[in-house]
């Protein structure tokens, strides 16, 4: 029996964990600092109110149940990956195992001021917090709304901005749906010049058309250089006054793995092959947001992507374990892929090396994606199959 040590319980992670126990042979433990599983993609709907924590959470003793894993909720803290072992917040040592896994996601870049700003896609408990400051300013019947995202210089794949739009459509749909939206001014801001253009070109005229459309007004090309309880202060010397300000900061390598053995990108990602190899560490790979991403410029840290490095390591290492030398690489299904939600509907989005497209989907596309999370949820507990590929 190869025991392998699955850190992190986000989307990498719990996948891996599900995919190495369909494996024969293979015992597994995963740990994470939260007892729960959170499908981030839908954490959107939750300042709007069409959503709560609970309702996108899953129990991961409830997933480990139902898949056969061990799960141990706790920090780690420190990892010896030639040593094949970790250090959690309790002082526990784990060690004696054959394979890890490392998914314990990112940091995220720190930027003056950032106290002052939300998360979507930081804790949890972030998109609450949204929600109430939201909730004040509805009831007040006016405000000044900022909502952005920033860059990583040292790896353009470290970006999280579908988001950022996402909640921004969303809150302008709630907004106009309680007839009140003109008493508010909706503002994007980003500090590089083409915000999106991960996507392609097409795609960046499209969005330029929904903030026409919407009335959002937008700030970009400027650098940040400071947050403040009342807005965004910019290197060109202007302010974006603000009553409620949403940021998505870029992320970095995380702070375990800076401290770690592991090599390591100038951001901080664990640099791996394509078979999320670390090589000099026979038996250690990295997986998701741990990972630093191969491809072309436009690559993106994504749910989907983690998903496929998950299910092609547990592949790779019962291959390893059984001395055979079959690999899968994540390579060929590096793309952009999602339903970029507005509230009232939604628009496709996908980009590979042939190019981006952005397909509107009015009306019929926020359905698509609010069953996608019914889909996740599920098909993640074993209530219905799994779609290949989703």
């Amino acid at each position: 029996m190869k025991k392998v040590l699955v850190l992190g319980g986000g989307f990498a992670g719990v996948e891996a964990a599900i995919y190495l126990k369909k494996e024969e042979n293979i015992e597994v433990t995963l740990v994470s600092d939260r007892d729960y599983f959170y499908i981030y993609p839908t954490s959107i709907w939750i300042p709007t109110g069409q959503t709560t924590e609970k309702d996108i959470s899953i129990p991961l003793e409830q997933l480990a149940t139902k898949h056969g894993f061990e799960v141990i909720v706790d920090a780690v803290t420190a990892l010896d990956a030639g040593a094949k072992s970790a250090t959690l917040a309790s002082g526990r040592v784990l060690e004696g195992y054959d394979y890890i896994v490392v998914a314990l996601g990112q940091d995220k870049m720190k930027a003056k001021g950032i106290e002052n700003t939300f998360s979507i896609c930081g804790k949890p408990e972030e998109a609450g917090e949204i929600k109430l400051r939201l909730d004040i300013l509805v009831a007040k019947g006016s405000g000044k709304i900022a909502m952005g995202f920033g860059g990583n210089p040292h790896d353009t794949s470290a970006v999280r901005g579908g988001p950022a739009f996402e909640v921004l459509f969303n809150v302008n749909t709630m907004l106009k749906r309680k007839g009140i939206r003109d008493n508010f001014e909706l503002t994007f801001f980003a500090p590089m010049e083409k915000p999106g253009q991960k996507m392609g070109p097409k795609a960046l005229v499209m969005m330029d058309k929904m903030f026409g459309m919407t009335n959002i007004k937008k700030k970009v090309g400027s650098k940040i250089t400071s947050f403040e309880a009342d807005g965004i202060n910019f290197e060109d010397g202007t302010k974006l006054e603000s009553d409620l300000t949403m940021f998505i900061t870029a992320g970095k390598g995380h702070s375990v793995l800076e401290a770690s053995d592991l090599p390591l990108s100038e951001a901080g990602f664990v640099v791996t092959n394509e078979y999320n190899e670390v090589e000099g560490f026979e038996g250690v790979y990295a997986i998701g947001d741990s990972a630093s991403l191969m491809g072309p410029e436009w690559r993106a840290k994504q749910g989907h992507v983690a998903e496929v490095m998950a299910k092609n390591v547990a592949y790779n290492i019962f291959q390893h374990s059984q001395k055979m030398k079959s690999k899968r690489s994540y390579m060929e299904h590096l793309n952009i892929l999602c339903v970029m939600d507005t509230g009232d509907g939604a628009a496709f989005v996908y980009r590979d090396d042939k190019g981006g497209k952005m397909i509107p989907l009015p009306f019929i596309g926020h359905w698509m994606k609010r069953g996608w999370g019914w889909y996740c949820k599920q098909s993640k507990l074993g209530r219905i199959p799994r779609i290949p590929g989703m």
